[in-house]
């Protein structure tokens, strides 16, 4: 199972930036190993096609984090079920409940809670995009 626990810190900070939507990081990640990582980031953001790649090249877990991270049902069941602490606590601070926050702070795991910090402002814009009727697309 892929966790992302499991990446060197240079690469998660690479990671982070490409949260950030700086292109070069993104590209860092894909030219040199870590696809999965650069369709997640694009997934978090809201890409449809970097989310139906992880699924359909054997980065599952990555695609359900992304779809919980996003508060969809079965992903947070899911997430549930699959009883990884990372993903589970990771997955609810970026859906803002206190909690997931709390088990990284305890942990000092800083990088991820910068990354679940950006993806919350990620979030926060989508849903405003949404609001806004005259951005919907035809």
């Amino acid at each position: 199972m892929v966790s992302l626990v499991n990446y060197d810190i240079k690469i998660l900070i690479a990671l982070l930036e490409s949260l950030k939507g700086k292109k070069k990081f993104f590209k860092f990640l894909l030219e040199n190993g870590y696809p999965e990582l650069a369709a997640w980031s694009n997934a978090v953001l809201g890409d449809e096609d970097a989310l139906h790649w992880l699924f359909d090249n054997g980065y599952g877990e990555l695609g359900v984090l992304s779809n919980a991270i996003d508060g969809e049902k079965s992903a947070v069941q899911w997430v549930l079920m699959s009883k990884d602490e990372f993903m589970i606590n990771f997955s609810a601070a970026c859906r803002k409940e206190p909690k997931g926050m709390r088990w990284l702070e305890e942990r000092e795991l800083e990088i991820f809670i910068q990354m679940v910090l950006r993806i919350r402002v990620i979030l926060d814009v989508q849903i405003k995009d949404q609001l806004f009727w005259y951005r919907w697309r035809r």
